[in-house]
């Protein structure tokens, strides 16, 4: 192998979906994106329960690639929600599998993401890694107090996409992330609106069942009095609670649809109540950018705004009404999570950053 080849395996497990790439450096060689049945999927109440399952479509592409295993350097996988933990690299030892394994900290798609790849490493004899994953928590011990003694502040966060679209930033201006402080908003199915101060998420309002802003299915921060009532209404149980605020609010709640180009559509037929609730939701993210530009005291270079929602030029335009005051608004539509992990091994095979120990 060529000493500067860096053939990468990217494994990252949604929902429904297993995407994977073959990267060779920053540079993607091959991709693709398995669509997974849902009620296949709903048979695993265990999301790792799901790896022989989601490994049949994997191995098929990995054969179709025709890479010899001495070609490859490492592989990488998405991290997911686990215990608080500083961002960066980590090597993937025997305690995150067993607590990903175990649903110790959540049963989320991604906790395939480590159990996947550490399979692939033993398989082809190199080095498996996560980095980035999304519980990566460098709050302050005041960003955690919620006012509630028996309520702690999490930070839960897109991390990948919105360290990845802000290193890049940070490169364009001439300077590396850890020099600068960013406003960095992911626009997805949920949205982060992260204060990232010297390339740390020291504030951000935890787009699951956090606070801020509601988005295309996700509830955001609720008026307490109401949703304890609805909560105590006896029309819910917990589980359907959940679901309820995380899956089934937001846009698709007022108006059915999640789809952004959807809501769109409705407001280009002079839909009335969806331009109402599309402004509401763009409204809510504004106010967040402004509580966010308050952790870092107004000292930052930009307001980024990424993620899937970007691409709505109408979005982005109702948001910037709000503010553009507040300086340089900068526009990066979509997300990088691949291209963010592929970064990520580059930089420990180059010997730029260490891998940490979970």
């Amino acid at each position: 192998m060529a000493a500067d080849t860096k053939y990468m395996l990217i494994i990252n497990p949604g929902s429904t979906s297993t995407k994977m790439a073959l990267f060779d450096g920053h540079l993607e060689l091959s991709s693709e994106a398995i669509r997974h049945d849902p009620d296949e999927l709903g048979k695993f109440d265990n999301v790792a329960d799901q790896f022989d399952f989601r490994m049949q479509e994997i191995d098929r592409w990995i054969d179709s690639l025709d890479i010899s295993a001495d070609r490859l350097s490492a592989v990488v996988g998405r991290g997911a929600p686990v215990k608080p933990l500083e961002g960066g690299a980590y090597a993937i030892s025997q305690q995150l599998l067993d607590d990903l394994r175990t649903m110790r900290y959540s049963n989320h798609a991604s906790n395939l993401g480590a159990i996947i790849a550490s399979h692939l490493g033993e398989r082809y004899g190199v080095p498996a890694l996560i980095s980035d994953p999304i519980t990566v928590d460098n709050f302050t011990e005041v960003a955690r107090i919620s006012g509630v003694p028996e309520i702690e502040r999490k930070c839960r966060v897109h991390a990948l996409n919105i360290k990845e679209v802000s290193r890049r930033e940070a490169a364009r201006i001439g300077k590396k992330l850890e020099e600068v402080n960013y406003v960095t908003v992911h626009m997805g199915g949920g949205v982060s609106v992260a204060s990232l101060e010297k390339g740390r998420v020291v504030d951000v309002n935890d787009a699951l069942l956090g606070m801020g802003p509601f988005s295309p299915d996700r509830a955001g921060a609720l008026p307490i009095g109401g949703l304890v009532n609805l909560c105590y209404s006896g029309e819910y149980t917990e589980k359907e609670m959940i679901t309820k605020l995380s899956k089934q609010s937001g846009l698709v709640a007022y108006l059915g649809r999640a789809d952004l180009r959807e809501v769109e559509q409705l407001i280009a037929d002079d839909d009335e109540k969806a331009l109402l609730y599309f402004n509401a939701m763009a409204y809510q993210i504004a106010k967040e950018i402004g509580a966010a530009a308050t952790v870092l005291k107004g000292e930052f270079e930009a307001v980024i705004l990424t993620g899937g929602m970007a691409h709505s030029a109408r979005l982005v335009a109702e948001i910037r009404k709000y503010i553009d005051y507040l300086g340089a608004v900068t526009v990066v539509p979509g997300e990088f999570e691949m291209e963010a992990l592929a970064a990520a091994g580059v930089r420990y095979l180059n010997g730029e950053e260490q891998l940490k120990t979970y």
